[in-house]
Parts: structure tokens; C-alpha cells; sequence
């Protein structure tokens, strides 16, 4: 009766000892993902923190004078705000025509680049022939060279045709560095889709381009926002190409425009700022309605190809 005894409260104990280990195990690994989450937090904040600080330091230095903008010690907020910096854009520079400037030449890149690349994209992952590996391996190094190197064989083609000083010619410019980007996108997405809704369709008498545009391109819906938008920005940010292809201030960008704020003995630090601020919108505005697309073309496109 002993033995028995003392053998349950030896299992007894036992278990309370398990029972405590585990609590404690259990504790700790709630302590620690506690721990986890918060410094995940604060990283996140600060690199929030480093990315919104220059934009937050644009906006408020639009709002202040030359005087104050150049003011040291300097000032955080503006004493005296005023919106004359955001009149005077319009008034000293036509940004009016830059804005329509840049929405032609982004607009049309992007529309060009997008058709053409899942075109491309299609052929890509529907296809197998001689030299595919090749080609495509061929548009991602294209990606890796800098665009300066590109300036003079784009004025010397773009002069031989009489396509430089024009919108044309710049889109061209602008189409020929986006385009192996907007393949390569529109191929992993289109990937995704199963082939056998191209062979259902064709079994009922639909041709390739019946089959892409009606079936591929509504599912691809996603891949050609992030596609699209990928060339928008592409086109719109760029001042180096614009500067180079172009010398008439009919044809400026709001880059560029913004750019040559900058005189030669004088910076106009808070009109530019302003104009910094107003040429951001449409390319904010531009992602913030297609961001779920974006997200969802770009998250795809990272895991297939």
C-alpha cells in the first residue's frame, strides 16, 4: 500500500513538474514573440520615419519665404505660411504644358510598353522555341546597364530619323528601356494561368489573339496594372533622358521643368519644393487607385518566371 502510495505522489509530482515547465516554456515563447513584434514595430517605424522625413521637410518648407527657407539657425514650421510659392509655379514657368508634357510621354509609355509587353509575355510562356532562354535572360541584363549609356545612340538615331526635339521621339526612348521589364512582369504573371482555358478556347474555335485577348488579359488584369504602372513612373521621374532628346521649352517635363528652377546664380529652394510637391501628385494618385493590382502583380511576379 506504501509502494502505491508513494508511486502517485511521485507521478504527482512529476506531472506538476512537466505542467510548470511547460507554462514557463509557454510563457517565455509569448514573451518573445511579444518582444519580436515590438522591435518589428519600432524598425519599421524608424525606416517609415526616414522615408516620410524628407517629404514631410518639402511640404513644410514650401509654406515659408526665401528669406525664412535660408534662415540659420533654421525652422522646423513656418512662421509666416503662405501659398505663394504654389502661385508662383504657375506664373514664372508654363507647368501647365510640362503637365501635359509628361502625362503624353508617361501616358504613351506605358500604354505601348504594356500591350507590347504581354504580348511579349504571352509568346514567352505559351511558346517554346529556339533561343528562348536566351532572350529572356537577354531582357534582364538590359535591366542591369545604366540608362546614361543609352544617351548617345538614342541622339544619333533619334537625329538620323528627325525624331529628336520630339514627343515621339522621346516615347520611343522611354518604350525601349521599359519594354524588357514589362515582358518579364507579364510573363511570370501570365504563367500563372492554366493553359488548358488557351486549349478550351481554341477547341471552340478561338483564335491565339481571341484567346489572349478575352481570356489571358482579364486574368492577367493585375500583371498589366503593375506592368503599366511600372512604365507611368518610369517615364514620369525620369529628367536625365528628357534633358538629353529634347532642347524646346514647349517640350519640357515637369522634371525638367521643376530642374531648371535651379539658375545659375540663384536657387529657389522653396518654389522648388512646390513644384517638387505638384509634380508628385499625379504618379500618387496614379498608385494609390491601382495599388491592389500593383501589389498583387508585383507579389506574383517575384515567385514565378
Amino acid at each position: 500500500m506504501r509502494d502505491q502510495f508513494a508511486l502517485f505522489v511521485y507521478y504527482h509530482e512529476t506531472d506538476i513538474k512537466i505542467g510548470s515547465s511547460v507554462k514557463i516554456m509557454t510563457m517565455y515563447i509569448g514573451y518573445r514573440g511579444i518582444a519580436n513584434k515590438i522591435l518589428l514595430y519600432v524598425v519599421l517605424c524608424l525606416i517609415s520615419m526616414a522615408i516620410l522625413f524628407p517629404i514631410v521637410w518639402m511640404l513644410l518648407s514650401s509654406f515659408k519665404t526665401d528669406a525664412e527657407a535660408l534662415r540659420s539657425p533654421i525652422t522646423w514650421f513656418p512662421h509666416n505660411p503662405t501659398v505663394e510659392n504654389y502661385v508662383k509655379i504657375w506664373q514664372i514657368k508654363p507647368f501647365l504644358l510640362f503637365f501635359l508634357n509628361s502625362i503624353i510621354a508617361a501616358g504613351g509609355t506605358a500604354s505601348i510598353s504594356t500591350i507590347i509587353g504581354c504580348l511579349a509575355g504571352y509568346g514567352f510562356s505559351r511558346f517554346m522555341f529556339f533561343g528562348r532562354t536566351f532572350l529572356i535572360g537577354l531582357f534582364l541584363v538590359t535591366q542591369m546597364l545604366p540608362g546614361v549609356l543609352f544617351i548617345g545612340p538614342y541622339f544619333k538615331i533619334l537625329s538620323f530619323t528627325h525624331l529628336y526635339n520630339t514627343r515621339i521621339g522621346v516615347i520611343i526612348a522611354y518604350v525601349t528601356l521599359c519594354l524588357p521589364f514589362c515582358a518579364w512582369m507579364s510573363k511570370a504573371f501570365i504563367d500563372t494561368i492554366p493553359k488548358e482555358l488557351d486549349e478550351s478556347a481554341m477547341i471552340d474555335g478561338g483564335s491565339r489573339l481571341t484567346v489572349f485577348f478575352r481570356i489571358v488579359m482579364p486574368l492577367a488584369l493585375p500583371g498589366i496594372a503593375a506592368t503599366f504602372i511600372f512604365g507611368f513612373l518610369l517615364a514620369w521621374q525620369d529628367l536625365l533622358l528628357v534633358s538629353a532628346l529634347t532642347y524646346s521649352e514647349s517640350l519640357q517635363t515637369v522634371t525638367l521643368g521643376i530642374a531648371r528652377l535651379i539658375g545659375e546664380f540663384r536657387v529657389r529652394w522653396t518654389m522648388l519644393m512646390a513644384g517638387s510637391l505638384v509634380g508628385m501628385m499625379p504618379a500618387i494618385v496614379l498608385y494609390s487607385i491601382m495599388q491592389r493590382h500593383l501589389v498583387k502583380g508585383l507579389s506574383v511576379g517575384a515567385v514565378k518566371g
